[in-house]
Formats: C-alpha cells, structure tokens, sequence
C-alpha cells in the first residue's frame, strides 16, 4: 500500500465516524478549541504543550503510546559529532531544574498517559540514565505493568571526550501495560520471523531478545530537517509493528521531528496524534510527512507511465 493510501480514510470495518475523528472533534470543539498544525485524515499534529492535548482526550482511548520525553541533559557539557566537539546544550526544554522537579515532571506527563490510554494500551518510554529511572519508578507509583526493558545498542555511538568512564552507546525503552489483568497486543510472529538488516544481533527465524542493533538515524531520514534528538525510522516502525494493530490509536506527547507519525504513515492503517512545543519542530514534522506523500505519488506517477 502506497503512502498515498495510508493517508486516506479507508479501514475496512470502521464506521464513517472513527474513533480517532471523535478524537480530533472534542479537541477542537469551540468550548476547548485548539486548532491543528497540521491536519491529514490519518495524522493531526498539535503545536502546544502535552496537558493541553491529553486534557482533551476522553479516558481509556489511545491503544498505544510512544514517549521520548526531555532527558535533562543539557547542562553545558560536550560530546563528540562527526569527530568534532560539540556542546549537548540543546534547548531550556531540556534543562533539569533539579532532582524533584524534573521527577515531578516525569510523574505528570505519564499520569496524564495513563489516564487516556485503554486498559489494554501500552506506554514506550525512551531515555538515558539522566531520565529513565525517574520515568521508571514514576511507571511504577502509577500503577503501570512492565513488560521488558529494550537495550537500544548503537553500533556507531560517539566516543567518550573525558577518557573518565566507559563511552555511552546505548538507550534504555521501556514497555509497560496500563492494567496487568489486561490483555496487551504483541506482534509475536513479526518479531520472531520478520526481517530486520539492520540489526546484526537479530537472527531470522528466532524469538527477538531485548537487545537491539539499530543505528542512528542515517542521512536520508534528515534531509528535511533535523532535530536534536531524533530516532531512527527502523526504531519506531519496529515497535509499532510490535505493539499495534491495523486500526490503533497512537500518540507521541514529544513529537520531536515526527519519527512516530511517519512510521505510522509507512506501516499504514493506524492513526496518529502528534503534541510539540516547539513550532520549528512542528514544521519539520509537517515537512518530513508532506515529502513521503511526494515521494509514493512519484512512484505511483511513473508505475502509471509504464503500463
């Protein structure tokens, strides 16, 4: 299925009205408007902060939800770009503000998850050691039922300027289940049978383990633009070829550059909700979406010409 078609409203089995376009309809009634940024039948991005969206989103709705939050690391130190040095400064958004705040931060945003996630739904949660734990144990104050923690290796990771401690070439995901009495969805057969060149860990055929190959995101994936902290397409189209089904409900409170709603678009039949702060980034995620269009409409465009 073309990109093209991924974006149009054709889910065998839906009613005119899905459930996304209610969605879409309370957040932007006139009692509570708030107008997209950007607006596809199976994509909607919202510049703002995450609590205006979620506040507007009925309870026990998403089926899935990806969370790439700030990892407050930007506190004037360097690391290592293309052999050059260069500051991790990457904006006041991810700044700590201290131990207690920056928790109570991490308890709020997955509290407001919680509440519009299904019983069934399931949270992603990317990060550091400068984060995870503090999501980790805000996971667990919530309620939330692990289901695994991803060690994301990065084969081609920066090296260590200081010489002082071992070179970080890793993030941590963690998947957890709203309610543990629930039945989560996990693409089992995928994982196991599905191919995945990219990962050098990964046998064809086996179950997949909890240690992931993946490089960063390549050239390519940031022609449009960039972002600070952006994730590779092969990350986020595998978990949501894990995690979701044909149908489902997704949403990134940190939209980032947008990687989450364009594996959505490239996987297909799923739809997405995207919340960013910041406009730049919104534009870049609007950008990145607009260009796959393009690009299935020239392929489609000349798969025509030759028949």
């Amino acid at each position: 299925m073309g990109t093209r078609e991924q974006f149009q409203l054709i889910e065998r089995g839906l009613p005119p009205e899905t459930a996304f376009d209610r969605i879409i309809t309370g957040i932007t009634q006139p009692r509570t408007a708030l107008k997209p940024f950007y607006a596809s039948e199976k994509a909607v991005i919202y510049n703002g902060d995450y609590h205006e969206v979620l506040e507007r989103i009925p309870e026990n709705t998403l089926d899935m939800i990806f969370a790439d939050p700030p990892y407050k690391l930007s506190n004037n130190g360097f690391t290592c770009h293309s052999g050059r040095r260069v500051p991790v400064n990457k904006g006041a958004w991810d700044s700590s503000k201290g131990v207690a705040e920056d928790a109570a931060f991490h308890e709020s945003w997955i509290a407001a998850c919680r509440r519009v996630l299904k019983p069934e739904g399931t949270l992603w949660i990317s990060g550091t050691y400068h984060s995870i734990y503090q999501c980790g144990w805000a996971l667990q104050k919530q309620h939330f039922h692990f289901l695994n923690d991803i060690v994301w290796f990065k084969p081609n990771g920066p090296p260590n300027l200081s010489c002082r401690c071992f070179t970080a070439s890793h993030e941590t995901l963690l998947w957890a289940r709203k309610d543990k009495k629930a039945k989560h969805y996990f693409n089992y057969q995928a994982m196991k049978n599905g191919p995945f060149p990219e990962d050098k860990l990964k046998t064809q055929g086996l179950q997949m383990r909890s240690v992931w190959s993946i490089p960063p995101p390549a050239k390519e994936e940031k022609k449009t633009g960039r972002h600070p902290t952006q994730k590779p397409l092969s990350l986020l189209s595998r978990i949501l070829l894990a995690s979701t089904k044909p149908g489902d409900i997704i949403l990134d409170p940190f939209n980032g550059s947008g990687t989450t709603g364009l594996a959505c678009s490239m996987l297909g039949e799923r739809f997405y909700i995207g919340v960013e702060i910041e406009r730049e980034f919104c534009e870049l995620t609007e950008r990145r979406l607009r260009s796959v269009v393009l690009e299935d409409a020239g392929e489609e465009e000349q798969v025509y010409a030759a028949q």
